[in-house]
Parts: C-alpha cells; sequence; structure tokens
C-alpha cells in the first residue's frame, strides 16, 4: 500500500538534502518564520515542508494535483485533522509495543513481538477504514478518493478476519509442529513448519482410530539443557515464519509512517491557513503557466512572513505584465522594495510546492530553480571584502543556472563606487536576461537603472517604490520610471529630527 498524496505514482521521502540554492533562499526569504507557521511547533512536521519547500514541482499537473488535495483538506479540515491524529497515535506506541531487545535474533521472540503489534495495528487499521468509509463521498480530488478506496477495498472485512485468523493460529497454543530430515552426523536440517492438524470430529472415531506410530520425549522441570535445546528446535521451525511477520510488521510500519508524512504536509498548510486567516490575509490556489511563456499576474499580493510577525496593518501589491523577462525595482529608502521582492519568492516556492498563495489572485510562469543574491553584511566568516564574496557567490549561482531560472538580487554588487556597481549590474542583467533567466533586481544604483532605462527594452519592467510629496512611504510598489535620487535626506530627517516625517512600519527591512 501506498499513500501517493504528494506525487501521482512516487513516495515523498523526508531526508536532510537540502539543495545550497534553496538554504540561500532560506535565509535570504526568512522562509524560516513560514516554516514555523507551518509546523505549528511540531519538529516532525517542520522537516517536512522544509523538505518539500526544497523540492519544486516543475509540471503543472504535478502542480494541480497537490491543489486539489488541498482542496479537500480545507474542505475537510476535522476529518483530515483525526486522521492525521489516528496514525500519528498509532505510530506513537511503536517503540512501547515492538521492542526485540536482546532477544531479537531469536525467531520465536522476533515471532511475538511482530504478532503483538500487528494485533494492536489491527484496531488502528479499522479506525482508519472507518474514516476512508464514511468520507470516501466527500472528497473529490484524485489523490485522496484514490487513497480512501484503496483502504476501504483492502481493509474489507474479509481481509480483516482473515489476519485475525492467521494471527489467531500463529500463537500455536496447542504446539508446533515442525518436520525435519537428519543430515551428516544425525544433525537436523531442512526443518519446515507444518499445518497443524485438524481436529478429528466425533469421541467414538478418536477412540477406534489407530494412531500413527510416534515416539515422545518428556523432560525433566529442571532439565536447562533439554529445555535449551528444545526451544532450538523450534525456533529453526519458526524462522521461516518470523521473518515473515516482521516484514508484514515492517510493511505496515512503513505504510503508515509515509501515511503520515504525506498527510503531514497538508495539515502545515492547514496549520498555516488558521495562522493567515486571523490577520485577515486572502488565500488564493496559483494558476501555474508553462515555462517559457512569461507572465507574471497577481491582485493584492501580501508578504506572509511579514503578516506572520507583524501586528500592524500590511500593506499588498498588485502586478500585470506579460512577456516581460527583467524587473527592475528602484525608489526611496524603506519603502517596501525588500518585502515585495521576498513577496515574490515566498508565493513562486508555495505555488511549485503545491500551496495557496496569499493574493486574492495569482498567477505566473513556472521555473526550474529559484536563487536568491542578497547584499552581504559583514561577519566574522567572511575571507575577504563584501564585494568579493558577491562576486563569488555570483559565480556559484551562474554555475548552477539554467534557462527558465528564477533569480532575486536584493541591493547585490552595491559594496563599491556607483559606476562600477552599475557595470556589475548591467553585464549580470545583461548575460541572464540573454540566456532566458527571469530576475528581478532591487538597486539604489541610480546610475545603472536609469542608462539601462534608456535602452528601451521590451522583456523589461521597472517597478518603484511610492513616495509621496512629504516622504511619506506608502509601501505600494508601481510600475514607473527609475529616478535618479534614493530620498537620503528622508532617513537623515527620520534619525536626527525630533519631528520626523515619516516612521517606518516595518514593512522593509532596508536601512
Amino acid at each position: 500500500m501506498n499513500a501517493y498524496l504528494m506525487y501521482k505514482d512516487n513516495d515523498f521521502i523526508v531526508d536532510d538534502n537540502i539543495p545550497e540554492n534553496i538554504k540561500f533562499a532560506m535565509k535570504d526569504l526568512e522562509l524560516a518564520v513560514l516554516f514555523n507557521a507551518l509546523s505549528d511547533g511540531d519538529d516532525f512536521l517542520y522537516s517536512v515542508v522544509r523538505k518539500a519547500c526544497s523540492v519544486l514541482l516543475s509540471g503543472i499537473p504535478d502542480i494541480e494535483y497537490r491543489q486539489a488535495i488541498l482542496r479537500d483538506c480545507l474542505y475537510n479540515e476535522d476529518v483530515i485533522r483525526t486522521f492525521y491524529n489516528v496514525v500519528v497515535e498509532c505510530l506513537q506506541m511503536e517503540k512501547e509495543k515492538l521492542h526485540y531487545g536482546v532477544f531479537g535474533h531469536y525467531p520465536s521472540a522476533v515471532l511475538h513481538q511482530s504478532l503483538s503489534f500487528t494485533q494492536f495495528l489491527m484496531t488502528y487499521l479499522q479506525k482508519i477504514k472507518i474514516i476512508a468509509q464514511e468520507n470516501i463521498h466527500h472528497v473529490e480530488s484524485p489523490g485522496m478518493v484514490r487513497l480512501f478506496s484503496m483502504l476501504v477495498q483492502e481493509l474489507n472485512d474479509d481481509y480483516m478476519s482473515t489476519i485475525e485468523r492467521h494471527l489467531k493460529q500463529m500463537t500455536f497454543k496447542k504446539g508446533v509442529l515442525i518436520s525435519a530430515r537428519l543430515g551428516q552426523g544425525n544433525q537436523g536440517k531442512d526443518y519446515v513448519l507444518r499445518r497443524p492438524n485438524p481436529p478429528q470430529k466425533g469421541w467414538f472415531r478418536r477412540l477406534w482410530t489407530k494412531r500413527p506410530a510416534h515416539y515422545t520425549v518428556q523432560l525433566a522441570a529442571r532439565d536447562e539443557n533439554g529445555f535449551r535445546a528444545l526451544s532450538d528446535l523450534k525456533d529453526e521451525g519458526l524462522v521461516l515464519i518470523a521473518n515473515a511477520m516482521a516484514q508484514s510488521t515492517a510493511h505496515l510500519l512503513n505504510f503508515l509512517k509515509s501515511l503520515r508524512t504525506e498527510l503531514g504536509f497538508y495539515i502545515s498548510c492547514l496549520n498555516l491557513a488558521q495562522a493567515l486567516n486571523k490577520r485577515n490575509i486572502p488565500l488564493c490556489f496559483p494558476v501555474p503557466i508553462y515555462q517559457r511563456e512569461r507572465h507574471h499576474v497577481f491582485e493584492a499580493l501580501f508578504d506572509p512572513c511579514l503578516a506572520l510577525t507583524s501586528d500592524r496593518e500590511i500593506v499588498s501589491n498588485t502586478l500585470r505584465t506579460d512577456n516581460k523577462n527583467t524587473f527592475i525595482i528602484t525608489g526611496a529608502n524603506q519603502g517596501g522594495k525588500s518585502t515585495f521582492l521576498r513577496s515574490i519568492g515566498l508565493a513562486q516556492i508555495m505555488m511549485q510546492t503545491g500551496m495557496f498563495v496569499s493574493a486574492e489572485c495569482y498567477s505566473a510562469d513556472l521555473c526550474r530553480q529559484i536563487f536568491t543574491h542578497y547584499k552581504c553584511e559583514e561577519d566574522s566568516h567572511m575571507v575577504s571584502g563584501k564585494l568579493d564574496e558577491e562576486l563569488r557567490r555570483m559565480s556559484d549561482i551562474v554555475d548552477s543556472l539554467q534557462r527558465d531560472d528564477l533569480v532575486l538580487f536584493n541591493e547585490s554588487f552595491s559594496a563599491t563606487n556607483s559606476r562600477e556597481g552599475a557595470e556589475i549590474i548591467r553585464g549580470v542583467v545583461t548575460a541572464l536576461a540573454e540566456s532566458n533567466v527571469k530576475l528581478f533586481f532591487v538597486t539604489h544604483t541610480a546610475e545603472f537603472a536609469c542608462s539601462f532605462y534608456q535602452e528601451d527594452r521590451q522583456d523589461t519592467v521597472y517597478l518603484c517604490a511610492e513616495r509621496r510629496d512629504d516622504g511619506e512611504r506608502t509601501y505600494k510598489i508601481a510600475e514607473g520610471v527609475p529616478l535618479d535620487i534614493s530620498y537620503g535626506e528622508d532617513l537623515y530627517r527620520d534619525v536626527f529630527d525630533a519631528s520626523p516625517v515619516y516612521r517606518n512600519t516595518g514593512e522593509d527591512s532596508e536601512r
């Protein structure tokens, strides 16, 4: 049995293998905030969503497959949470019920533990079947319908009664019937566990039927060696059935563990939906567009990480573009540019993980991988200057870049003078655009932005952070001509004036 809730025909494996570009994205986009909301303090769920967000789906059918299951989960939240809790409760009892200990190499001990735990599992399998049976008509997604149908069919009454009968037989209350042959030196070999003889009916037949020749050996009550030898003989006969029973138990456990992992992803999404609903943040299922069809349209896109960490009113943004590959973002300091950039990255990751996004509507083309390149901050681990570190990081990105990847730049290459920085940015942006790599670039290097705008590139969009005449920031990002000023006097006035014109509301972390 397989859950197949994350992929149509593959299991979802959680491990610590996280691509290097995703590690940088986790730091730059503050994904830990999102993961904490998804997991709601559960370490296991944290590992599930961390892995899920590190493996982006590149096919529209795969994304729609998860979206359909997530819709079912949102419509049947109580059922899905009950389903998940039953699976978790069962697995939490594994260590208590299934422990071979120092006797794990004895077939009789393995068989006894496997029987005990399987009998325990039967109770929970029955609960799982009842949940599936009662709710199979309340779900519509192919993945959830397939799972519930499989549970109802595989765990039917005939199957369950057959398992119960076999478990009862394997307790061997009337002893073990084993056949063997004599080998070299009169050593036993070819031990085979036999089906017990059926009981004869009727006392009259048992009384007069001639019994076959047999021999009986009785052991003295204190004959430890004799009992040890008899136990060894029994283990020789039970080794095959003990191994089979252990494998069967492991198969059931693996299914339940896989079910817990894959259901855990959707439970995490329910946790996030609850958290964002409390902040009145709109949620929608994004519409993915095939790669190489440049498309980016959204209404009221919010930064979910900011919504989860700030109790102030959050500003959303709207964008409508087609056939645009390069996005240059300029404007006043503390105007919301970094927050906007983060919302773009988070929405892309959430869409390509099969989740909803925090917007009224959202549609974008798929990318193969997402990369982030943020300005370097001084730290004790740096082995050279900030510019050298940024160039080295850029070199590593280029080595992994392919067509249709997405790169997010935030004030990159600002550690040098404006002229040199402008030339570096121009070379990077031009090369990536010619390689059909989609990019968003937040920059304060006006020399680059203004000169690049003069080239009138048809695949480039210029966005600006709005600023009112009195210096107030609206934190809105809109299409506009790049300016050759970043309004540094506003920052000076905010720091030194006792009555500043505006205050930073936490919408952006740039300073």
